[in-house]
């Protein structure tokens, strides 16, 4: 099946999930929450939607394998591996602050072919796949061509349960706040991640992120023309938890910065 084929069929899925969070959003209480560990909690929104993203994935690649942020099915294959956050922000929506996503990314062989991210407050769908442009709803985005920190909106994460590397990240945190325009967190990566394709966000960088935090939205910043590195400017972004995304303008300047203040 085509990537394009598949990746329509993806956003189908994304956004029966999108519209069935939304709507227990209205009436979600706070006294439904588990947690994982420290800071890091879920409910049976976060579990509902995935089993329904994994029963419509099914259909569309029956052979393929699945990395899953709820444990649904974890079973890697090996020409096809679905990537799923079923909601990423998920304590954003538990506290009621609109800013959460569906993330779904398609990897074939290891090489990550196809991304959804779909923001559900907004209903907005970015999505892409290997050799064709990156999506809005529809129509092609493409990263910004701000080019240098000065000039930028720069999107971050803050570490919620690993401090190990605080001290370095509040160092580089407040070197960026000082010489740009502004820093975001939003409290989604995947959210961070599409708009920085979009040209929302010149930059955006984090830590410690997971796959299913970040596997889609780096096929969509790639795609809209971006760069997406470590923070050594390496491709092993998944491998080494350590993610810069840019314009492709900003890169060289980020991974400066990087490197004087976060070591």
């Amino acid at each position: 099946m085509p990537l394009e084929q598949i990746t329509n069929r993806v956003i189908e899925i994304a956004k029966q999930a999108g519209q069935f969070i939304r709507q227990e959003r209205l009436s979600f209480s706070s006294a439904k929450v588990e947690y994982k560990g420290l800071n890091d909690m879920v409910s049976y929104v976060d579990k509902t939607a995935e089993e329904m993203i994994v029963a419509g994935l099914e259909k569309i690649l029956p052979e393929a394998g699945f990395i899953t942020e709820e444990q649904t099915k974890n079973k890697i294959a090996d020409r096809y591996n679905w990537i799923i956050d079923p909601l990423d922000g998920t304590t954003n929506f538990i506290h009621g602050l609109p800013v959460f996503s569906v993330s779904i990314a398609l990897q074939e062989y290891g090489e990550l072919v196809s991304g959804v991210v779909y923001e559900i407050n907004q209903d907005e769908c970015f999505y892409a796949w290997k050799g064709a442009p990156a999506y809005l709803n529809g129509q092609e985005i493409k990263v910004s061509n701000c080019p240098t920190i000065n000039n930028s909106l720069i999107a971050t994460g803050f570490p919620y349960y690993d401090f190990t590397k605080q001290p370095q990240y509040i160092e580089l945190f407040t070197y960026l706040m000082k010489n740009c325009h502004g820093l975001r967190r939003l409290g989604s990566a995947a959210v961070d991640l599409a708009y920085t394709a979009a040209g929302r966000f010149d930059s955006y960088y984090e830590y410690n992120l997971n796959a299913w935090d970040a596997a889609a939205g780096i096929v969509i910043v790639k795609q809209a023309g971006g760069h997406v590195v470590n923070f050594s400017g390496g491709d092993e972004v998944l491998e080494t938890r350590e993610l810069l995304a840019t314009n492709g303008k900003m890169t060289e300047e980020m991974l400066s910065a990087i490197a004087q203040y976060f070591k």
